[in-house]
């Protein structure tokens, strides 16, 4: 008998089947609806309402109010809505924000989220309305569409669902279609028609439909399947006997009775047409119910914005309003999202912006200003150029100084601090606790007031300190410091010692990559794209060619992470691996290496999109002899919940770049919901870490294991959100930013961009210990660190020359842990 999976030995899935979910759905295919037809109003007044009230005090309703949520997780609205038909509804949630801070809420259909956490950001004012619109399918008769806060929050102000319920698209049963290699099976509840296509499980297993097309042109083709397992299925899919895409994937659906929906665009004859769905490996496809035909996937991206513009008559002391040539769609942009530098400050829906009047800033403050346009489909675009703007200074009146420093309980990595509070005409924000060496941050304490006393524990082993506060305001006045208290840490072991200088005249030196003989490095640089060669002691440093089809994005892309091959030798094997920003995108490419110049080039992993921040970059050989590859989500945060993207991800692929054997998903995703990591390495025990940047409260340090989800964008940080990974320890963004790690001598060590230190982290086991902080403000941005092949020691590299012209700022050091 073929061998073919039973339903009775098929496990159910660990793997987070909403996202998936929302992905398929988001991107359905969208008919138009029979002329005349119109949107149905449903009112947030008229609907079930947990934790808020009707009110009616911000004009601009419709009907006779709005629903104010409660400032709590969990509060919601649920509407029930009536389809004539089972299809695709689009849904139109009216809503005001009048705050700054986004709203996020669950978009739940008939009890199944097709969308977490969506953003509903500011919209200027209470009484300005906007509207948020996605997709989603509904049964015929009575649907329940219900919107739940996720954060403490709560939601915005709801005011009205447009619902409009798109005709049925052209259905194909599966149990209809040619058959090869598989069964015609009911067993399983759920399905449409008479039954659904179990693939024997081999590679070349298929289901071939017969469609026919009223006339010739783009089309979806949307499958609707099951897969009970916790490992995808992939297929390829061809049209008319030629392959529109050659592999793609079906991942679990968490049992074989959730059915999903995955889409695909191509284009058809008019007349008759086959389509074939095949399985490509050896595990076969998933259960395939049907074949929907429609109007084809929008995965057009709009245009990117023209040039920002904040004019000085436009700037306040924490408000800037921004003006720019606005994008273009071919289905419509629906909002902005505008950033400072990587990170994202705030979301202008379209219509108001632009303008639009960015809020809740710093006063006396320089802004690198970028804005990216976003469609109802989720494509984000490309960035606009960069403006930079100053806020204007607040009030000048800086607090007091704090009195009575005093220090106690002085430990290895810790000291406990207190002193008398400082005044302000305005109000102390913070105070912050610095060395009297170089003025370098090392700590701060926030609140309204913040707290007089601090328990630091991010101080350097056995190191000699002078300490003293400041105390901020709103403003950013700083008052002068107050007295200073000296002291000095007990010892620990695994700590590193004064760093020596290797080689100087480096520009953004990216990555740093050891020849399996420890003899010497390669080292990138990421906006030159060249690489060179340096010896062990220092000596020797030679530029050895540079990496062909490199692209800056003037931001975070370029020539980034280097590998030589595990057996390197510069003849039998010459291979060696980078990963760089092309004009296609992100992608890693193969080269050779014989000792002394670079030649060739192949690009063997290619589709990463590429942003102007967030794209990522590390590669390593692991020690399995696999290449890890660490990508960004290119500032589309959906991409790192779409196992159907390389964004947002660990990779692990072959020399080839193919899926490495044993992925959890058949594809060469490791693991998912990444935002933008930048470090990876293993610890002696052979666990994976990596280090992520987070995007305004926290950044990141992961414990990678396969299949894992670890959350991004439905979270930053800490997540109670069930099937997703929380970090093994967060860091503010001021005070880490981080970008390499690398394990040396029982502690891992990661290097601080935005927080100018090298953090060392105790391991037990798959835990973090401690965290203490070395270097602070010392070097300034620190990026690249390694260790030294043979020695209890590590390379890092410094990243200075960034965004200031100078592009031999750049130093590479060593230091040695004991």
């Amino acid at each position: 008998m073929r061998p073919r999976a039973s339903w009775k030995t098929r496990p159910r899935a660990l793997a987070a089947a909403t996202a998936m979910v929302l992905v398929a759905w988001l991107l359905a295919a969208v008919t138009a609806a029979p002329a005349g037809a119109a949107p149905v109003r449903y009112e947030a007044e008229n609907a079930a309402i947990s934790q808020g009230v009707v009110e009616s005090n911000h004009a601009g309703y419709s009907g006779t109010g709005f629903v104010n949520g409660t400032n709590a997780t969990g509060s919601y609205v649920e509407w029930t809505v009536s389809a004539a038909s089972a299809g695709t509804a689009t849904l139109g949630v009216r809503y005001a924000n009048g705050t700054t801070v986004n709203r996020p809420m669950d978009v739940a259909v008939n009890g199944t989220v097709v969308s977490a956490a969506r953003a509903f950001g500011g919209t200027g004012a209470w009484t300005t309305w906007a509207t948020s619109t996605l997709t989603a399918p509904v049964n015929a008769g009575a649907n329940t569409i219900r919107l739940t806060a996720t954060s403490d929050a709560g939601g915005p102000n709801l005011d009205c669902l447009d619902v409009e319920v798109a005709a049925p698209g052209n259905d194909y049963q599966a149990e209809d279609a040619t058959i090869s290699q598989g069964v015609v099976e009911s067993n399983h509840a759920g399905f449409t028609g008479t039954g659904f296509v179990n693939y024997d499980n081999v590679a070349g297993s298929s289901v071939e439909f017969a469609v026919n097309a009223a006339s010739a042109g783009p089309a979806s083709l949307t499958f609707r399947y099951a897969n009970g397992t916790t490992t995808d299925r992939p297929m390829s899919v061809a049209v008319n006997g030629t392959t529109v895409v050659a592999s793609q994937s079906f991942p679990g659906t968490s049992a074989w009775t959730n059915w999903q929906e995955i889409s695909v665009n191509a284009t058809l004859r008019a007349g008759a047409n086959t389509v074939k769905a095949t399985s490509t490996t050896a595990t076969g496809g998933p259960n395939l119910d049907r074949l929907s035909v429609g109007a084809p996937v929008d995965t057009q991206p709009p245009t990117a914005p023209g040039q920002p513009v904040c004019a000085a008559a436009d700037i306040g002391e924490t408000t800037i309003k921004l003006s720019w040539p606005p994008s273009t769609d071919n289905a419509g942009v629906v909002a902005y999202d505008i950033y400072n530098l990587g990170q994202k400050i705030a979301e202008a829906p379209n219509p108001p912006g632009p303008p639009y009047t960015v809020t809740g800033l710093t006063a006396d403050t320089t802004y690198t200003i970028s804005v990216f346009a976003r469609d109802a489909a989720g494509n984000v675009s490309a960035s606009s150029p960069e403006a930079t703007c100053r806020t204007r200074p607040g009030e000048t009146q800086p607090p007091t100084a704090p009195t009575g420093l005093t220090s106690s309980n002085v430990g290895s990595t810790s000291v406990s601090l207190s002193w008398t509070a400082s005044t302000d005409n305005v109000g102390v924000t913070a105070y912050q606790i610095r060395s009297d060496d170089n003025n370098a941050v090392i700590d701060q304490v926030t609140g309204s007031p913040p707290a007089t006393s601090r328990n630091v524990t991010v101080l350097a082993c056995g190191t000699a300190y002078r300490l003293h506060v400041v105390a901020r305001d709103a403003a950013g006045n700083t008052s002068a410091k107050s007295n200073v208290v000296s002291f000095t840490t007990s010892g620990c072991g695994n700590t590193p010692g004064t760093p020596a200088q290797v080689s100087g005249g480096w520009d953004i030196p990216w990555d740093i990559a050891w020849s399996p003989d420890g003899s010497f490095a390669l080292v990138t640089e990421r906006d030159t794209f060249r690489v060179f060669r340096i010896n062990k002691d220092g000596s020797g440093k030679t530029q050895v060619g540079t990496v062909p089809n490199s692209q800056t994005t003037d931001g975070e892309g370029g020539l980034m992470g280097v590998a030589l091959s595990p057996t390197w030798n510069g003849t039998s094997d010459s291979e060696v691996f980078f990963m760089h920003t092309s004009s296609d995108g992100n992608r890693i490419a193969k080269m050779t290496f014989n000792g002394s110049a670079l030649s060739g080039y192949t690009a063997i992993v290619t589709g990463i999109r590429k942003n102007r921040y967030h794209n990522g970059g590390r590669i390593k050989f692991g020690p399995d002899g696999q290449l890890y590859a660490a990508t960004g989500d290119s500032q589309q945060g959906g991409l790192a919940q779409d196992r159907n993207s390389l964004n947002g991800k660990i990779l692990r692929v072959t020399k080839s770049g193919a899926a490495a054997p044993g992925n959890p998903f058949g594809t060469r995703i490791y693991s998912y919901g990444h935002r933008n990591p930048q470090g990876i390495t293993w610890d002696a025990a052979g666990r994976l870490w990596s280090s992520e940047l987070g995007n305004s409260s926290v950044d990141e340090l992961n414990l990678i294991e396969p299949g894992k989800n670890y959350g991004w964008p439905t979270c930053e940080g800490d997540c109670g959100t069930a099937g997703m990974t929380n970090p093994k320890r967060t860091w503010s963004v001021a005070s880490a930013s981080p970008s390499g790690i690398a394990y040396v001598n029982g502690a891992l060590f990661m290097a601080a961009l935005r927080g100018q230190r090298m953090w060392r982290i105790v391991l037990d086991g798959p835990n973090v210990v401690s965290a203490n902080s070395y270097w602070n403000g010392t070097y300034g941005r620190l990026r690249a660190v390694e260790k030294v092949p043979g020695a209890n020691a590590l390379w890092f590299g410094t990243t200075n020359s960034d965004n200031n012209g100078n592009g031999t700022a750049d130093r590479l050091f060593r230091s040695n842990v004991g």
